[in-house]
């Protein structure tokens, strides 16, 4: 009963404004006018996607394919349009806000254009640090750390290594049906490897992992009781290993300049 009472008011409100706060790109605009329609700021807002996350989570519960659509019609032309685009000027605060929104969605849609949208402009961002590590020097600097991590944790499909150490590299990329882990370190290392979890339930005990702001997107997860399959270039690695086990972090070891490949599923 709540349900039907608030879908007609929210629908009212979401659809008004696609009807009248997109561009030809379907992107959103930074202000209008939501009785008249008038459009009060024409350039287009650096938190597209985080805005979207309210369609896409509508559609998540509600099955309204229509918002599915606008979603993934919202970010169609970001790849051949809005690349070195000047979100809010030179600020690397909108650089940030404009990735993370590409990040959250794309976790969710894993469309090819907006992919090389992402790991294009991450480079426009990355270029914006000073020699000194500094960005901007005020606290939207936290903004791009916040950015650079979510993309690293993509990049790592949410594992990590501990120990950590700075000349130990880990990257991740999924296919289909395996998520493929590849480490290598210049010098003798030994450790573990770390996967991540299903944060939106273990932690925060949400019933749907639906698309927030400012959230950490979970890649690859391991869950307690499940049974997961690794082979891996170490033959002693490869097997066959409870959730658990990869929460808690598989031992491995690496000579000097060794690369370690694993494939789990």
């Amino acid at each position: 009963a709540k349900k039907k009472q608030y879908q007609p008011a929210l629908y009212k409100l979401l659809d008004r404004v696609l009807e009248i706060g997109r561009n030809e790109d379907g992107i959103f605009y930074n202000a209008v006018n939501a009785k008249t329609g008038e459009i009060i700021d024409n350039k287009i807002v650096d938190n597209w996607g985080y805005v979207f996350d309210a369609y896409y989570s509508v559609w998540l519960v509600d099955k309204k394919e229509e918002y599915r659509e606008a979603v993934l019609n919202g970010f169609t032309n970001l790849n051949e349009k809005y690349r070195n685009y000047k979100w809010e000027g030179d600020s690397h605060d909108g650089y940030a806000d404009a990735l993370e929104s590409g990040i959250n969605l794309y976790n969710r849609e894993p469309v090819p254009e907006l992919k090389s949208w992402i790991d294009s402009e991450m480079q426009v961002m990355y270029a914006m640090q000073q020699d000194d590590g500094i960005i901007g020097g005020w606290h939207g600097d936290g903004n791009f750390a916040r950015t650079a991590i979510m993309y690293s944790l993509w990049k790592t499909q949410g594992t990590h290594v501990y120990p950590w150490r700075e000349d130990v590299i880990i990257g991740a990329e999924k296919t289909n049906d395996e998520t493929y882990i590849v480490i290598n370190a210049d010098n003798e290392w030994s450790g573990k490897l770390v996967f991540d979890t299903q944060r939106h339930k273990t932690i925060l005990n949400l019933p749907i992992d639906y698309p927030r702001i400012n959230q950490f997107p979970e890649w690859f997860t391991a869950n307690k009781g499940e049974e997961y399959s690794i082979v891996s270039s170490q033959k002693e690695l490869s097997g066959k290993y409870l959730g658990e086990q990869l929460l808690s972090g598989i031992p491995i070891q690496l000579k000097a300049g060794e690369k370690l490949i694993v494939a789990i599923q």
